[in-house]
Parts: structure tokens; sequence; C-alpha cells
């Protein structure tokens, strides 16, 4: 394939997230700072954001080969780590929160119903531009049948995600808590290896939102499989980092030797 295809995905990727930041802004200025309104609109911008970049990464995965399409990822994932604020566009992050007491049920199911309708609604824009078919890799994929990525059984599929998804958190956990410098380079590397690793076998998605947006209705699954897959192996995977990163063990594996408290004087 032409560099001038790779050329016109790159700038569709970086228009995304242009509009993306211009409609941040926008959002800060013309929506009051309390409440939960302007955290739902920036989940839901975040997970349009997210869903649009990557339904373009499908399309330099298939043509360019997934060692650009990890290229892609990882600088895209360095930017959204510094413009998304407190979005994550990922429901599993705010379950995480209920279970430690951060956030309340109530927002986390509103986040993971705006992340839903933003990942979902901005596949009609991506298809727009399909369909101008601007360069060759976009010929006839507007309308195409979708194929899911899903190469094994739902059940190991379910694994490695979630297998996937407990790494890349205790992961990130890990840098927050030692902040190392070029901590968000190293997370995002770390999650780029392991959507490479998984990228032949589930798809390495690793979010819900983001397996709904591009695969739900795909030929290659059932509904329930891909609930299984992407929704129940992600989440059990996240929800699982909390108990396990507490344990004295991993915690040694990845802080290191904790100092010992000093004996209270008499």
């Amino acid at each position: 394939m032409s560099m001038t295809a790779l050329g016109v995905s790159a700038l569709f990727m970086v228009g995304c997230c242009t509009i993306a930041q211009i409609a941040r802004v926008l959002s800060r200025r013309l929506v009051a700072r309390e409440g939960i309104v302007p955290i739902l609109i920036n989940e839901a911008i975040a997970a349009a954001e997210l869903c649009a970049c990557c339904f373009e990464l499908i399309i330099v995965a298939d043509n360019f080969g997934v060692s650009m399409y990890a290229i892609c990822l990882f600088l895209l994932t360095v930017w959204w780590g510094r413009v998304w604020g407190d979005a994550s566009a990922c429901p599993y992050t705010h379950m995480e929160d209920v279970l430690e007491g951060r956030t309340s049920f109530k927002e986390m199911a509103l986040r993971s119903w705006a992340e839903l309708m933003g990942g979902c609604c901005v596949y009609r824009v991506v298809q727009l531009f399909w369909w101008l078919e601007l360069a060759e890799t976009h010929r006839g994929r507007a309308f195409e049948a979708c194929n899911a990525d899903l190469q094994v059984s739902p059940y190991l599929g379910a694994v490695i995600e979630g297998v996937a998804t407990l790494l890349c958190r205790l992961a990130s956990k890990a840098i927050s808590a030692k902040e190392p410098r070029f901590g968000s380079y190293i997370d995002s590397f770390i999650g780029t290896s392991l959507v490479v690793a998984a990228f032949n076998f589930s798809g390495g998605y690793f979010n819900p939102v983001l397996a709904t947006a591009l695969k739900w209705g795909c030929r290659g699954h059932t509904h329930l499989e891909h609930i299984i897959v992407y929704w129940i192996g992600a989440c059990a995977g996240a929800v699982l980092s909390i108990p396990v990163f507490k344990l004295p063990v991993v915690r040694r594996l990845l802080l290191g030797a904790e100092p010992e408290s000093k004996p209270k004087l008499e």
C-alpha cells in the first residue's frame, strides 16, 4: 500500500484528536464545572475519540501490519494520557472506584452509559469518512460486514482479555504509586505491548466500550460470547487487580522493598 494511504489514516486520527480537544475546551467554557454533567460529557468525548481512532487503526493494521498499528497506538495512548484528565473511556476503572469507595454505583453507571453513547455513535462519522474513499485502503469499507477478532474459544478469549487487563491495571497502579520519570510513556508501552501480544487471539481490546463499539454484532461470535470475552473477562481482570495489588509479594515485585516503619519511642 502507498504511503499516501497511511498519511490519510494518520491525518484522520490527528483530526479526530484535534476535534475532541476543541470539544473539551468548549465544554469547559459552556458547561458549569460542578455536577455530573461535565464529567459525563468528558467521558463521552474521550470514548468517541478513542473509538474513532481505533476504527482507523483497524485499517492501518489490515494494510500496513501490526508494527505500524503498534506505533500509532503507542503515540495515541501517550496523547490521551495527557489530555483526557479524569476521563478513562473505560467502565471498569469506575468499577474499581466503586469497590475502593471513591465513587458511587450511580456515577459508575452514568459514566459507563456516556462512554457507550460516545463510542457507538461516532461510527457514523467514521463511516462517512470511509464512504468518501479518500484512500485506496477505504474502498468498500464503509458498508462492509465486519468480522470478529476472536480467534480462540470464547472462554479462552475471556481469560486472555482478563489476564492482560489484570497486568495492565497492575502496571498502571505501580507506575502511579512510584511516579517514575516518563511514567506515562512506560504505561503506554506496556499497554501497547500487551495489545500486540493478544492481537491475534482475542483482538487485544482490554476495554468493554471499545470492543462493543468496534465489534458488537460482527460475524464470528454471538452477543453472549462477546459479553463473556470483552465485558466479563476484562472487568473481572480489572476488579481482581485491586486485591492482587495489595498482596505483599506483588507489592515487593512491583514496588520494591517498602521501608520498615520506625519503632515508636517510649
